[in-house]
């Protein structure tokens, strides 16, 4: 069977199910330029269009849910990030330059599913400072290459912002299942406190005041 009898085969998706794979696309379009004016998100949703609807791709299952307060506090943490890491890897450039000690820290994520994987993903490589250089899908781990990682403390940094960064998006856009795992996972973490709220819990709770 040739490709484009296979094209023709394929399956056609419903524009409606189709619009937040193409926002998150059309986002992800801007970050890499640096550029969210019209005119390049306008060109920018012309691409995913395509690259949505013309090239062969594997489905995307989507969770069917949304959750625009946790997206909005995703974007703003999002945002706030980027900035405050900004600056941080000016300053080891200025104070540090080639004596800065880097490190590859591999973070096994709750979630399964190849959205979640992808989204955080790409949300801590946009970030300056790390980027993803390896994907385990068998076991949801990433692995990413962070600047200024010398101890296991800053490892375990790396791998509680990386999780943290994930748990945001399993609210705003997660399954039910993962929302579940997250919810016992941060019960789990109160009952081992006496109580006190875990750090994802803090999170949330921090999310929806």
């Amino acid at each position: 069977m040739t490709r484009m009898a296979q094209m023709r085969k394929k399956p056609r998706v419903p524009l409606l199910k189709e619009i937040p794979l193409l926002i998150w696309l059309v986002f992800l379009w801007g970050a890499f330029w640096q550029d969210f004016s019209a005119g390049n998100l306008i060109f920018g949703a012309v691409i995913a269009f395509i690259v949505v609807n013309i090239f062969y791709l594997p489905p995307v299952e989507l969770s069917g849910r949304f959750n625009p307060l946790y997206s909005l506090g995703f974007l703003l943490r999002f945002f706030y990030k980027l900035v405050l890491a900004s600056f941080e890897v000016l300053w080891l450039s200025v104070s540090k330059g080639p004596h800065i000690k880097n490190a590859v820290v591999g973070v096994k994520l709750r979630s399964h599913s190849d959205l979640l994987v992808t989204a955080t993903g790409h949300a801590l490589s946009l970030i300056p400072g790390s980027l993803v250089v390896e994907v385990d899908r068998s076991t949801s781990t990433l692995y990413l290459h962070c600047l200024n990682v010398s101890t296991p403390d800053h490892a375990d940094k790396v791998r509680k912002d990386v999780r943290d960064t994930e748990s945001w998006l399993i609210r705003s856009i997660g399954t039910r299942e993962d929302l579940e795992v997250l919810k016992a996972e941060e019960a789990l973490t109160r009952g081992e406190t006496g109580g006190r709220p875990g750090p994802a819990a803090a999170s949330s709770r921090g999310a929806s005041s």
